[in-house]
């Protein structure tokens, strides 16, 4: 019997308990009014504080909009920030959005499966998307962006991330080249690293004194960097010998296409009636005299002289300095092309280079691109000069009389070669 009784108590205890939690539950669903018709005018989310000292979540307020509302400011952001589909990318003309539009592109053909879209349109989607982000390229001191796909893409075109212009140093343009080059029969370019002032001061005091002649005139090529300290020094070299021509990218072995490009613009803005260019870098030793010689003896028009490189293939190995991917070149070898080092451009080629270079794909074996691609492409003969062999060799008297150009010379080793090439004690027999 007493058992009975306590089992009706549990009963009655159990039904009591669910009957308050159902009224409890409706009265918390009228007060919150979960089935009101109406929108909120606001929602509640949580976002990560980015103070390093707050580690909580921060409740923020978002208000909400109607569909109307949310399709009316659609249209005024598309118009404002003149954003297109084509071709299945994104494409904005706002900067602000330039990086987003070109990687969600690259994101979006790695991963698209359709097999229907054809490679044609796939290479032109991502090339106009290149070429409208030229304000993120441009001034980065990093490689220029290489792409890994399946089918090949084509680099942008120099045009779109090449900035024109020098930047205003002491430069002494009518001592380079006076009166726009009418007088000069050799403009020597020579191509320098930031770091390299021991080198500069080496060539300053050697070969470059032929730089003292009316018809002849030299200077050095070179970036901008980001050390304060070596650009103050180069800032301080420049004025004692105002002999420093700067561009406005990053001085860096990726971007010696860009220094190429930027040496053809000074010469064809300050000195477009040279007779010749010399190209050549800062450890190199030239032999003027020989190369005067030279110059006295060619007829050619349009065309580069130099040490002739014929059916080089690209390097594939990625560890490789000179590494070169199937994105940025998919041909198994290059044009014919003259060896960077150093060549020797007519006069009449300058302005051609320069302006085809804008319209060409990035690459940066600068003498692949511009002696190579470039130069082919306007159909420029490349003629190979012996004495430019742009090889080291023995340093003997009789060794460097005979050659233009010598590669791979130390700045300590510009003296010996100088006073090599000046003692006239040492006689050499005629070949």
């Amino acid at each position: 019997m007493a058992g009975r009784l306590l089992r009706c108590i549990l009963v009655l205890i159990l039904v009591s308990f669910t009957v308050i939690s159902y009224f409890s539950k409706s009265r918390t669903m009228a007060k919150l009014n979960f089935f009101k018709t109406s929108e909120p005018d606001f929602i509640v989310t949580h976002m990560v504080s980015k103070n390093p000292g707050s580690q909580g979540k921060i409740r923020r307020r978002l208000p909400l909009r109607t569909f109307a509302e949310s399709i009316e400011e659609a249209k005024k952001n598309s118009s404002e920030s003149q954003k297109y589909i084509k071709d299945g990318l994104l494409i904005s003309r706002d900067r602000s959005t330039h990086a987003e539009a070109l990687f969600s592109s690259i994101i979006s053909m790695g991963t698209r499966k359709d097999k229907s879209l054809n490679d044609d349109t796939q290479q032109k989607g991502f090339s106009k998307t290149f070429l409208d982000s030229k304000h993120i390229l441009g001034r980065k001191s990093m490689e220029l962006l290489s792409i890994e796909t399946e089918v090949p893409v084509r680099m942008p075109l120099v045009g779109t991330i090449y900035e024109h212009g020098h930047q205003e140093n002491e430069i002494d343009i009518e001592r380079i080249c006076p009166r726009g080059g009418v007088f000069t029969k050799l403009l020597i370019m020579i191509t320098s690293a930031l770091h390299h002032g021991a080198t500069r001061m080496s060539i300053r005091q050697t070969w470059m004194h032929y730089g003292t002649r009316r018809d002849v005139g030299m200077a050095f090529v070179l970036g901008r960097g980001t050390n304060k300290t070596l650009n103050k020094a180069v800032d301080r070299e420049d004025f004692m010998y105002r002999d420093l021509i700067r561009g406005h990218f990053i001085d860096s072995y990726s971007n010696l296409t860009l220094k190429t490009i930027s040496l053809l613009e000074w010469v064809d803005l300050h000195c477009p009636m040279a007779k010749y260019i010399l190209k050549t870098d800062d450890d190199m030793f030239i032999n003027v005299p020989k190369l005067m010689a030279l110059i006295s003896t060619l007829k050619a028009s349009r065309s580069i002289y130099g040490r002739r490189a014929e059916n080089w293939k690209p390097i594939r190995n990625r560890w490789s300095k000179y590494h070169i991917t199937k994105a940025q070149y998919a041909k198994d070898s290059f044009p014919y092309f003259t060896t960077g080092p150093a060549y020797l451009l007519t006069g009449d080629i300058v302005h051609a280079l320069y302006m085809r270079s804008l319209d060409t794909a990035f690459l940066k074996l600068e003498d692949v691109f511009t002696t190579g691609i470039v130069a082919g492409s306007l159909n420029i003969r490349r003629i190979n000069v012996q004495q430019i062999a742009n090889t080291r060799t023995k340093f003997e008297a009789c060794h460097i009389r005979d050659r233009i150009s010598i590669h791979m010379v130390r700045a300590n080793e510009q003296y010996k070669l100088w006073k090599m090439l000046l003692d006239d004690t040492v006689k050499c027999g005629k070949k």
